[in-house]
């Protein structure tokens, strides 16, 4: 019994084009990240401050433990 032969697939995308998609997604192309100046993780390339979301999260929770105080003291 012999097998049938594969056919050979269909190019869609011709070959350049995908040569360039992977030249621009190159990793040594990609820009860096900034870092958290707190504990040194990556930070989101949309962050208006240099915090990773952990620190985000503790600061934001920290804020709110001092408005819930500063009535207490007054």
């Amino acid at each position: 019994m012999r097998r049938k032969s594969q056919a050979k697939p269909e190019v869609v995308v011709p070959p350049e084009i995908l040569e360039q998609a992977k030249r621009a997604f190159s990793p040594d192309r990609l820009k860096k990240l900034p870092v958290c100046s707190v504990c040194g993780a990556d930070t989101s390339a949309v962050a208006t401050e240099p915090l990773c979301w952990v620190c985000r999260r503790l600061k934001i929770s920290a804020w709110r433990e001092i408005e819930q105080q500063m009535p207490a003291q007054e």
